[in-house]
């Protein structure tokens, strides 16, 4: 177990404190959080970080890295949950840098290996998985005229917007290895 696994009830979730951390994010995500607000906020509480504060730690993170559909909100939400609990506090402790480095990239294996990837636009089919694409040098990648901004707009939280985004899922997913790998857990872990 980590140094901060005091559980503190957080009241501001409703029914907060018989939900299970994957119930709270799925909660979270239906009231129109993003991905990895949903994540982050449904374990900051063990952590003594209120709602708003974590709310607003986790927002840029969603859509991909603001909407720009790069690294999964639920994979940033699932790894800044880990921050907190492997994380290291100080700047020359190497070992503890390591092992959060660690844990990194264990729990983004476990999502990559489970979903092809933990890219926001892959895993919603935007853009076909890249794992066939060869690499490409910071020199080829230069964009001229320099970046625009992508549609930041989020979308309405429909049925039909649910029905073809695999965020949920996701989202379960994240919650699932948060609770095997930093907790232990493994009644609710379902990586399927």
């Amino acid at each position: 177990m980590g140094r901060f696994q005091e559980l503190v009830c957080d009241s501001s979730l409703e029914g907060d404190c018989e939900m299970t951390g994957k119930e709270k994010a799925v909660s979270l995500f239906k009231e129109g959080y993003n991905c990895s607000q949903s994540v982050f906020v449904a374990y900051a509480d063990k952590y003594g970080i209120d709602k708003e504060m974590a709310l607003r730690l986790s927002a840029s993170f969603g859509g991909g890295m603001g909407r720009m559909r790069e690294v999964c909100g639920a994979v940033s939400g699932m790894l800044m949950v880990a921050g907190l609990e492997t994380g290291a506090t100080e700047g020359k402790d190497i070992k503890g840098k390591k092992a959060n480095y660690d844990m990194v990239q264990k729990m983004a294996g476990i999502y990559r290996e489970a979903n092809g990837s933990i890219v926001c636009k892959e895993l919603l089919g935007l853009v076909p998985m890249a794992s066939g694409q060869e690499h490409k040098t910071l020199e080829a990648v230069q964009v001229n005229p320099p970046v625009t901004f992508q549609d930041t707009q989020p979308e309405a939280r429909t049925e039909e917007y649910y029905k073809k985004r695999p965020c949920i899922r996701l989202i379960q997913m994240a919650c699932d290895i948060i609770e095997k790998e930093l907790y232990g857990n493994e009644e609710e872990v379902s990586l399927e």
